[in-house]
């Protein structure tokens, strides 16, 4: 996980809808970049519905939200649909923004030793730069952690 106070890597890749999204794309605003590892999955589910229906607070305090997983443009597309989400998802096949921000690591699943995205989440300040970085976070509860956060700064 990246340490607060580094500049938030730069990234271009697909959204929902095939098109490209960079990081450097938001600067001046706050962005809430979050790591998940699948989509329809129930704790991904959660997090995303939660971001969603917090959305309208985030976009009154001027926050961007976009959740970035391993899965496809197509799949990401699907997701959105189903649940109506707000909100950007980005595509890394490649883990290019995942290596990134290191959340690519070993991870044990039901006793065995895999590699696979560590449920993270980073605020970014308008100037991208990381001011807070959440690991191994609780899907249901980050969307309202994050939104206490916004508020107290």
């Amino acid at each position: 996980m990246l340490e607060c106070g580094v500049k938030a890597p730069d990234f271009s890749l697909l959204n929902q809808d095939g098109k490209k999204v960079a990081l450097s794309d938001f600067k001046g605003k706050k962005i809430i970049l979050y790591f998940y590892p699948r989509d329809n999955t129930p704790g991904c589910t959660k997090q995303a519905c939660g971001f969603g229906k917090l959305y309208p607070h985030f976009t009154e305090l001027g926050v961007q939200i976009i959740g970035i997983s391993k899965d496809s443009v197509a799949s990401h597309k699907r997701f959105e649909q189903k649940y109506q989400l707000p909100f950007i998802l980005l595509s890394d096949p490649e883990l290019e923004a995942i290596q990134a921000y290191d959340v690519w690591q070993e991870k044990n699943m039901y006793g065995k030793k895999v590699m696979g995205v560590v449920r993270t989440t980073y605020l970014i300040d308008e100037d991208g730069m990381i001011i807070k970085a959440f690991g191994k976070v609780k899907a249901a509860d980050n969307p309202s952690q994050m939104l206490e956060e916004l508020n107290k700064s």
